[in-house]
């Protein structure tokens, strides 16, 4: 069910994106400029202010921010990045970004709450605001006008289905950061695709041996869990090593990919990941802006557009590992 849903969104999101990469060379190209693309376009100059809630050390990250620069260099864009996990200081951010006069904002809404007031500052401004990555359930309501990024419920309950179809019987999801509603999300979803036993397990993605040693004593106190879903690339790898730790034969699965874990994937360390394609996320987020900032067009017409979530497994990784060398997935 989750599928039939996510092709119908999917097929509008490719869509809207065919449109984007048509419309995104709608400048004359300039061949002295330069871009993954090609040249860049004659638009005026504006300022973008992209501001996630990164994670120092996770290299999720560097591929939202490599999407983001390569659109940037192809639409006459100067891009100021800055990120803070931490929500009060990311909504500062977004507040310095304001204060600044930037033209437009890119961000990321893992605490939605904290984050509406500086949003809704930037918006009485006049500032146009897009949200990717985590906002999905939010973004709406908070008068941002579009959003980049997978459903993560969807993703979630996607997982938890594979997960029957591979024959798991019993599962711990592992949340990092406890109050993150995206991870939450992801969890819940999984809760509900999964037709067997489920549990939480949080951690702190701040202090990894900690994670080490809590995803290890789990694996040693239940052996009976035979799936543990992380969500997120360094903790998927870290559960790796807590395996080996507590001799376990349980199986790793994961959200979230950088190229570590697509080697670990190639090795049989990992089972699968969900790809929520980040670059693609940056990307969109920096071109959407520009073209509502030239051309007043909004990719999705208000709606989602969702990059995720698809899978990376042994049946394609070959031809991902390629594209996670050259730094775009």
């Amino acid at each position: 069910m989750a599928f039939k849903r996510l092709a119908a969104i999917t097929g509008a999101g490719v869509l809207a994106l065919a449109v984007a990469s048509c419309s995104s060379t709608g400048g004359r190209p300039d061949s002295a400029g330069g871009g993954d693309g090609g040249g860049t376009v004659d638009t005026p100059r504006k300022t973008i202010a992209m501001i996630t809630h990164e994670v120092p050390g996770d290299s999720f990250w560097d591929l939202i921010r490599k999407g983001a620069e390569t659109a940037a260099k192809k639409d006459n864009i100067e891009l100021r990045y800055s990120n803070d996990p931490e929500a009060p200081n990311q909504a500062n951010l977004v507040q310095s970004a304001i204060d600044s006069g930037v033209d437009g904002i890119a961000v990321t809404l893992a605490k939605p709450d904290a984050m509406a007031p500086a949003i809704k500052a930037a918006i009485d401004k006049g500032i146009p605001v897009v949200a990717f990555n985590s906002g999905f359930d939010n973004f709406k309501q908070m008068g941002i006008q579009e959003y980049f990024g997978q459903d993560e419920k969807l993703a979630g309950i996607a997982a938890g289905e594979r997960l029957t179809k591979d024959g798991a019987k019993k599962v711990v999801c592992i949340i990092q950061e406890q109050g993150q509603v995206a991870l939450e999300s992801r969890c819940a979803g999984v809760k509900q695709g999964f037709k067997g036993p489920s549990e939480i397990l949080n951690v702190n993605s701040k202090d990894m041996p900690s994670v080490d040693a809590t995803i290890t004593a789990k694996m040693q106190q239940d052996p009976a869990v035979d799936t543990f879903v992380a969500l997120g690339a360094p903790i998927a790898l870290t559960a790796v090593q807590s395996k080996t730790n507590a001799g376990s034969n349980a199986n790793i699965v994961t959200f979230d990919t950088n190229a570590a874990l697509v080697d670990s994937i190639s090795q049989g360390d990992v089972q699968w990941a969900v790809d929520q394609q980040p670059y693609l996320q940056g990307y969109l987020a920096i071109d959407g802006l520009w073209l509502f900032l030239n051309n007043k067009n909004l990719i999705g017409g208000g709606e989602p557009t969702l990059t995720g979530p698809s899978f990376i497994d042994k049946s394609n990784i070959d031809a991902v590992a390629e594209l996670a060398k050259a730094g775009t997935r």
